[in-house]
């Protein structure tokens, strides 16, 4: 699709948007302006006048790591720990909050940093710690049970939460999620598809969890597309002989093979593919950005949906620079997470966390591009369409930099 072509997703996608390129890492900003009166324009509100902050006195001490030193407290419960030691995830994590506060400025917020030690009961107890401190909004925890739990207490308690887990069935209404969501990957590519003229689709996938959802969300989007499913072929965990032998006997019906598997099973994909002699278009997922499947042979060519690798890129830099580091994938959402909420405690007064500000309509944007909350707690996220090439992936659908209206 070329740049400036109109993009139509499902109910969950994105109404039509101009294409841009996202260019670079940018420090967290608000997309746009509308009902939240933030008068707010362009990429970079830390030249926005800076309206005065109001925060109750707190009496009580702060809790955990605490990061900057602003008025305005924010909860962050991390994995720092794992079965009894230091957790390299929850290290990750916790390193790119501390760049956040950085970047945004030490004053606006102070963040206090909870080890949830990776169990339910860890994740509660740091929540009803943070909370008893005056955290008015709670970022993370990772996990699906630990969110449940974070969610409960926090929604109690009448503080929103802004969690990392890709479980879209813990979101609630003030209990957002910052994640990649597999629906997202499935409504993308299923619309970028049917935009290169792809009308006819076989869906492979192992018996999982995840290619539950992946799979309900791409025939559900495919049916909203007007775009016809031949064939699921399902099998058994490291086991799609059989499967890919069904899409064989189809192959001369479909445009595009939908392939619902992670990166750890699809080495044995990528084998069967190759000795079925199937010939198609092959789509997949964000899973897919992962050098073990890039580097397939039967992978080349392939389409699958994922975040825009510019912006990561550059964050990852600064990580690496601070830290000697490199980040895990998913410590952007922790920075973008930290960064939102000291963007919306310098510009957003006592509404700074409230729904209306957090599902605003224009949404966000971050490391990792536009994303924006849905009142029920999932969210939409600009994902761009990348083809496999060489052992890489380039960007061939350019992610949207805004949403409608914006």
């Amino acid at each position: 699709m070329p740049i400036g072509a109109s993009l139509t997703l499902g109910t969950r996608g994105f109404a039509p948007l101009a294409y841009r390129a996202l260019a670079g890492s940018l420090a967290l900003a608000l997309a746009g302006c509308n009902s939240s009166g933030l008068g707010l324009s362009g990429p970079d509100i830390a030249s926005a006048p800076v309206p005065q902050v109001e925060a109750q006195p707190l009496a009580a001490p702060t809790v955990g790591e605490t990061l900057g030193s602003g008025p305005i407290r924010v909860g962050l419960i991390l994995p720092l720990t794992q079965n009894g030691g230091p957790s390299v995830v929850g290290a990750s994590l916790r390193n790119a909050a501390q760049l956040a506060i950085e970047e945004s400025g030490m004053g606006d917020i102070t963040l206090m940093i909870e080890d949830d030690h990776g169990t339910p009961d860890g994740a509660a107890k740091a929540a009803q710690t943070e909370i008893g401190a005056g955290a008015e909004i709670i970022l993370g925890p990772l996990l699906a049970a630990e969110v449940r739990e974070v969610g409960r207490i926090a929604t109690a308690a009448g503080r929103p939460v802004i969690a990392f887990s890709t479980d879209e069935s813990v979101a609630s209404p003030g209990v957002y999620l910052l994640s990649f969501l597999i629906e997202s990957y499935s409504d993308r590519i299923v619309e970028y598809a049917v935009s290169r003229g792809k009308k006819s689709f076989a869906v492979l996938a192992p018996q999982s969890d995840y290619a539950n959802v992946a799979v309900g969300e791409f025939q559900q989007a495919a049916a909203r597309a007007g775009a016809r499913i031949v064939t699921v072929a399902r099998y058994s965990p490291g086991q799609p002989q059989g499967a890919v032998q069904e899409i064989a006997d189809v192959a001369q019906q479909i445009d595009a093979l939908f392939i619902a598997e992670q990166a750890d099973g699809m080495p044995a994909v990528a084998t069967a593919l190759a000795a079925s002699g199937v010939k198609t278009q092959i789509l997949g997922t964000g899973v897919w950005n992962d050098p073990r499947v890039l580097r397939l042979p039967a992978l080349q060519g392939a389409w699958f949906a994922a975040p825009d690798n510019a912006g990561f890129n550059a964050f990852a830099q600064r990580y690496k620079a601070k830290f000697n580091l490199d980040p895990l994938r998913l410590a952007s959402l922790a920075h973008d997470a930290v960064s939102l909420a000291a963007a919306l405690a310098r510009a957003q007064g006592a509404q700074r966390f409230s729904q209306s500000v957090l599902t605003n309509a224009s949404g966000f944007n971050g490391v990792d591009g536009v994303f924006r909350f849905h009142p029920e707690g999932p969210n939409d996220r600009g994902l761009a369409v990348m083809q496999i090439s060489a052992g890489a992936a380039s960007v061939v659908g350019p992610a949207p930099q805004r949403f409608a209206g914006s």
